[in-house]
C-alpha cells in the first residue's frame, strides 16, 4: 500500500523556518522525503537550520527574506524557481506580535504585526500559487493561525488576534478560490506553544509568566501548552495525500481549548 504520509520528491516551503514552529516542521517533514526550502529573516538563523538539517540527511537550502516585504517574497520565489522549481507545498508560519492595549497601539505597531503576520500570508500564498499554477501542477498551502484568531484572549494580543482571525478567513476564501487550480488550502490554530520565544518570556518574567501560565492551564483541558512537533504533525497530514480530500479546513491543535466554555468545569461538577 502506498505510504500517503511520504513526501518524496516534494519542495515544501516554510516561511519563518528557522526556529520554533517552523523548525519543527522543516524536521518533519524533511524526515518523510520532502526537500526543504526555509525562508527566514535571520541569516545566521538559517545557516544554522539549514547546516541541522544536512545533518540529518535532509536537502535543504535557505534565503533571506522578510516576508511582509512585497519585493523580498517576489525575488525569493523567482529564486525558488529557478534553482529547485516550483514548490509543491508551501507552510505560511512566519509572524510577529505585540502585547499592546489597543488604546495604546500606534499605528506603526498595528500596521507591523499586520504586514507580517496576514499581508505576508497572502504575499506568499500569491506567489506560491503563481508558480505551481505557471507550472500546471497542484499545491499545498498550510497557515499557520491560531486560536485567538476565532476567540479573544486579551492581554494587549488585539494586533495580533486581528491577525490571525484574517489568516482564518484568508484560508477559506483561497481554498474556494483555487480549488479547481488543485491548491488545497487549510490551516493549523495552535494554543500556546513551547518555542524558544515562549520560553524566553517564561524565564524573564518568572512571577508573572507563572500566574499566566497556570491561567492558560485552566484553559486547555489536556493539561499542558503544545510542543513544536505537536504543529509539525498537524501540518504534516494537511500537507499529505492523507488530506487529499481537506481543504478549506481551520484545524485546533490546543488540547481542547476551543472546545472549552470559559465557564465549563472538567470531570464531573
Amino acid at each position: 500500500m502506498k505510504n500517503i504520509y511520504n513526501l518524496d520528491n516534494k519542495t515544501v516551503v516554510v516561511t519563518g523556518g528557522a526556529g520554533g514552529i517552523g523548525m519543527a516542521v522543516c524536521r518533519l517533514l524533511g524526515s518523510f522525503g520532502a526537500k526543504i526550502v526555509l525562508t527566514d529573516f535571520n541569516q545566521d538563523g538559517i545557516n544554522t537550520a539549514v547546516k541541522e538539517l544536512e545533518g540529518m540527511g535532509i536537502s535543504a537550502v535557505g534565503f533571506l527574506c522578510d516576508t511582509s516585504q512585497e519585493s523580498q517574497v517576489l525575488a525569493t520565489f523567482s529564486q525558488i524557481v529557478s534553482q529547485v522549481g516550483a514548490p509543491d507545498i508551501l507552510i505560511n508560519n512566519a509572524a510577529s506580535g505585540i502585547h499592546v492595549p489597543p488604546q495604546d497601539t500606534s499605528l506603526e505597531e498595528w500596521n507591523g504585526v499586520i504586514e507580517t503576520s496576514l499581508t505576508g500570508y497572502f504575499l506568499n500564498a500569491r506567489s506560491f500559487a503563481r508558480a505551481v499554477m505557471a507550472a500546471n501542477k497542484p499545491g499545498v498551502i498550510v497557515n499557520i493561525a491560531s486560536i485567538a484568531g476565532s476567540s479573544a484572549i486579551g492581554r494587549g494580543n488585539f494586533a495580533y488576534s486581528v491577525a490571525k482571525g484574517g489568516v482564518i478567513q484568508m484560508t477559506k476564501e483561497l481554498a474556494i478560490e483555487w480549488a479547481t487550480a488543485g491548491i488545497r488550502v487549510n490551516a493549523i490554530q495552535p494554543c500556546s506553544v513551547n518555542t524558544p520565544g515562549w520560553r524566553k518570556w517564561v524565564e524573564s518574567e518568572p512571577e508573572a509568566s507563572a500566574k499566566l501560565l497556570a491561567k492558560l492551564l485552566t484553559g486547555i483541558p489536556l493539561g499542558r501548552v503544545a510542543e513544536p512537533e505537536d504543529i509539525a504533525a498537524g501540518v504534516h497530514f494537511l500537507a499529505s495525500d492523507a488530506a487529499a480530500m481537506v481543504t478549506g479546513v481551520i484545524l485546533p491543535i490546543d488540547g481542547g481549548n476551543l472546545a472549552f466554555n470559559a465557564g465549563g468545569t472538567l470531570g464531573s461538577y
